[in-house]
């Protein structure tokens, strides 16, 4: 179907359709990331940017930017101008169709940047089979590859070979929890593995996360005689206290639908409020151990999915 069909104009009717929920959901699923929205029309100097998202897992900012037709000079330079002004290192720009010339430019900018800023170019269909309701469908046909940035920087063997044991011990960790998850996981989604004691998934809100831990401290003892497993909802907002009260407040009711009890904590001294579940091990680092350290973690993570996101969304 004809874009214009259903969308007559960019500003008023586009724009406000991806915002909405369900959709920007979808676009986040095609490129990987947990969208929610923060401003339409979000004003940048003289400019107006389309849609302007926060990245949940990380915090950091989406810039979307959207075309009802083929690719143009003016929307490039205006994603860099937005990019500069708002800060953002994800960069969404979405069109009927991409000219080769701008698809080439946004592969150039992603090899050209580090790892921290990111440049999406995908265009959209949209189908209709017989009566059916019209549904839209993303191709991406540019978007960050890692693999060509370390070779063009030189650094990914660098960097390997300059992780210690125990943090190359730590990525290989979070890979086969990675895996582990994409088999037999139903609500998270595993974020990148990285050589550092925990991982993040997003919950659907800015502010909002779930963490798998992996420590070689025991926190109650603060010892490194054992390990520990923890299974976080973490809570960071600028009104993270009165957050955490509130799902205080149904602390009984919450308990009851986990099935077991939490660790509540509020530290009078530190924003970072979390519930949490924890699990004494002998040895992070015995990978014959992985397996049931993956199954555990995996299901205390869905466990606080299940009863938290709609009442964080809530909030």
């Amino acid at each position: 179907m004809p874009l214009r069909s259903v969308w007559a104009s960019e500003s008023s009717d586009f724009t406000p359709w991806l915002a909405e929920k369900d959709n920007i959901v979808v676009l986040g699923n095609t490129i990987g990331l947990d969208l929610e929205v923060e401003a339409q029309e979000k004003e940048v100097g003289p400019f107006r940017a389309d849609i302007l998202c926060k990245d949940t897992v990380t915090g950091n900012w989406v810039l979307i930017e959207n075309q009802l037709e083929k690719t143009d000079h003016t929307h490039l330079g205006q994603l860099l101008t937005y990019a500069s002004g708002l800060k953002a290192v994800t960069i969404v720009w979405i069109a009927e169709k991409f000219t080769e010339e701008h698809r080439a430019a946004l592969d150039w900018l992603n090899n050209i940047t580090d790892k921290s800023f990111n440049f999406f170019g995908l265009e959209i269909e949209l189908w209709k089979i017989g009566s059916s309701q019209v549904a839209p469908k993303f191709n991406i046909v540019s978007m960050p590859n890692e693999w060509t940035r370390d070779v063009a920087a030189g650094a990914g063997k660098v960097e390997r070979e300059a992780l210690t044991e125990t943090k190359q011990l730590q990525e290989k960790f979070w890979e086969s929890f990675k895996s582990y998850v994409e088999k037999n996981g139903k609500r998270i989604r595993p974020t990148k593995p990285l050589p550092q004691h925990w991982m993040n998934v997003a919950l659907g809100r800015s502010g909002f996360k779930l963490c798998a831990i992996a420590s070689s401290k025991d926190s109650e003892t603060e010892e490194s005689d054992s390990h520990e497993l923890r299974a976080e909802l973490n809570i960071e907002t600028a009104t993270s206290k009165e957050d955490y009260l509130k799902l205080e407040n149904d602390k009984e009711v919450i308990e009851k639908e986990l099935g077991e009890k939490a660790v509540w904590y509020n530290p009078e001294n530190r924003r970072v409020c979390k519930v949490f579940f924890r699990k004494t091990v002998d040895n992070i680092f015995d990978e014959s151990k992985w397996p049931e350290f993956d199954a555990w973690l995996l299901e205390k993570l869905e466990l606080l999915h299940r009863v938290f996101s709609q009442r964080i969304k809530a909030l």
